[in-house]
C-alpha cells in the first residue's frame, strides 16, 4: 500500500477486514485515502475506487459456490497507533470483531 501526499493510494493484495477476511480475496488497484480524527483516535480511511486485480490467500482452499464475488470497490478503516519507539503503526481488525485479530501493516525497508 502506498499513500501519496495528494490523497491518492496504490493498493496491492489487501485482505478484507472484519468478516470479509473470511472470504479469502485480496484486492489490488488504486483509490484515495483520508486521515480522520475523532473521539476514538485517528483513522486512515482507504477507499479502493478502481480494482485492477483479485488474488486469493494461499491459506484459503477450494472456492465455495456461496462465497460472494469480491467487491469492485471497498473501504478499509486503518487505526493509527504508536509503538514503544513512537513509530506509527497502521492496522485493522479481521475475522470476528469480538476476537480482536489485528492485521498490522509493516513499512518496507528504505521506504
Amino acid at each position: 500500500m502506498v499513500l501519496r501526499e495528494d490523497g491518492t493510494a496504490l493498493l496491492e493484495k489487501l485482505d478484507g477486514q472484519d468478516f470479509d477476511f473470511e472470504d479469502g480475496w485480496r484486492l489490488s488497484g488504486t483509490g484515495t485515502w483520508q486521515l480522520t480524527d475523532d473521539d476514538g483516535g485517528q483513522v486512515v480511511r482507504l477507499a479502493l475506487t478502481a480494482r485492477t486485480r483479485v488474488d486469493g490467500r494461499s491459506s484459503v482452499t477450494a472456492t465455495d459456490a456461496s462465497t460472494p464475488e469480491p467487491p469492485s470497490t471497498y473501504v478499509w478503516s486503518f487505526y493509527v497507533d504508536r509503538d514503544q519507539h513512537d513509530k506509527l503503526k497502521l492496522f485493522f481488525f479481521y475475522g470476528d470483531p469480538d476476537i480482536g485479530n489485528t492485521y498490522m501493516m509493516a513499512r518496507e525497508t528504505g521506504s
